[in-house]
């Protein structure tokens, strides 16, 4: 069974995000760039899958500009097989990477699709969901236990009142939560090992796929500064407060 992953480059996590002077998005000129985190746990989860002889082949799939390959690598250089490169310099939302791993899973014929549940940049939550519905197949989100069984997949996942534990038929399109695993470390062997392993370019064009933005954004703002708190005596002074300055009482 093949094991398509998706991974997404992104601004790291550890970066303090800018907006730009001009208010039309983030800076992302020489800024530190990495894999979306729970882009790693669907590469760690994928690659445990392998080693478990669960799966044959992993291939690490990212759409965006030629530096995603930088991701791609990454993803080879923690166990998978072989990586396949969108290059798009134009911004892709969604619904156009959903496409994008549509057609790619269209030649590919993977059993199993692997996402995170989400980018740190847009956090929009959409593309497994999206990408379940183009191709028909089950889906599993948030799933933070997962175990391949013979035709099926069983898979607990978090929801707002607690766990679920459902079923689902092969194939499947699952996304990853926090606590699925942790991603391990890429050692130096591996690394060296991951600069020989084969990327397959590709663009929309030749796959295609409309990619064109469904929506336009107007302009980005930092969020309002927060006051400073403040330290009452007594609850009279709480709630005179709570009820003439904030006004939520």
């Amino acid at each position: 069974m093949k094991v398509l992953v998706a991974v997404k480059r992104v601004i790291d996590y550890n970066v303090k995000i800018r907006v730009k002077a001009d208010k039309t998005g983030v800076e992302t000129a020489n800024v530190k760039m990495s894999m979306n985190p729970f882009d790693e746990i669907a590469v760690e989860e994928a690659v445990r899958l392998k080693e478990q002889g669960k799966a044959t082949e992993v291939i690490a799939f990212s759409a965006g500009p030629q530096q995603c390959q930088e991701t791609i690598r990454t993803a080879l250089a923690m166990g998978a097989d072989r990586g396949v490169h969108v290059n798009a310099d134009a911004e892709l939302q969604p619904l156009a990477v959903a496409k994008l791993l549509k057609a790619v899973a269209d030649k590919e014929q993977p059993g199993l699709i692997i996402v995170g549940k989400q980018a740190i940049d847009d956090d929009s939550n959409q593309t497994g969901q999206m990408l379940a519905a183009l191709l028909g197949w089950s889906q599993g989100t948030f799933a933070n236990k997962l175990a391949i069984n013979d035709g099926s997949a069983e898979l607990k996942r978090e929801i707002d009142g607690g766990l679920e534990n459902i079923k689902l038929k092969l194939p499947a399109v699952i996304t990853t939560d926090l606590r699925l695993n942790e991603p391990r470390y890429a050692s130096l062997p591996n690394i060296m090992k991951a600069k020989k392993k084969p990327i397959d370019a590709q663009t929309p064009e030749s796959l295609g796929v409309d990619v064109a933005p469904r929506l336009k954004t107007l302009k980005v703002e930092e969020p309002p500064g927060r006051k400073a708190g403040i330290k009452v005596k007594t609850v009279a002074e709480l709630v005179d407060k709570l009820k003439n300055e904030a006004g939520v009482l």
